[in-house]
């Protein structure tokens, strides 16, 4: 079994958060959107100044590491959570903004780890639910179904530049 360890995140730890971005994206999206989008929206959400901003503002970014043989760790993955306010309520849940794994170490119980830190910052928090958004056509989808999110509407949202998020939300009641 592999042994997983979840660490907090903080603004020395960007290059490594655009690093897996930048290394899973083309993999994860390349067949969704183009690489103009994915070069935009990539600088977007992960230039220093957008993840200081995210980190300063209440986002919690969590790395995922994996034990190697010869005991050392190896980064693999990370994600980030952030409480949001419920429209129409006073009820805070929080959102899943980023979770992304290697592909190379995808299927080693990172991304489950990753996302059992975000139900549990939640619960911590006294959050009743779990939300996100997942791309229409991302695998990832149903990985967040058999964890037990429930597609809940769909929203296609103008990021600018003439692009589009095409997204599913999805929430897990916690």
């Amino acid at each position: 079994m592999t042994e997983i360890q979840i660490t907090r995140a903080g603004l020395t730890d960007r290059d490594f958060i655009r690093s897996v971005s930048e290394r899973t994206w083309p993999s994860t999206y390349g067949h969704i959107i183009s690489q103009a989008q994915i070069d935009f929206m990539l600088d977007w959400m992960y230039s220093n100044d957008s993840l200081e901003t995210q980190m300063n503002t209440g986002c919690e970014f969590y790395i995922a590491s994996i034990k190697k043989e010869n005991g050392l760790w190896d980064a693999v993955g990370f994600c980030s959570v952030s409480p949001e306010k419920e429209e129409d309520s006073n009820e805070i849940a929080h959102k899943i903004n980023k979770l992304y794994v290697l592909p190379e170490a995808q299927g080693t119980g990172a991304g489950k780890a990753l996302l059992n830190k975000c139900i549990e910052v939640s619960k911590a928090a006294g959050s009743n639910s779990l939300f996100l958004q997942v791309n229409k056509l991302n695998n990832a989808y149903t990985f967040y179904l058999k964890k037990g999110f429930i597609k809940e509407l769909e929203f296609k949202f103008d990021i600018g530049n003439g692009f589009y998020m095409d997204d599913y939300v999805m929430r897990l009641k916690i």
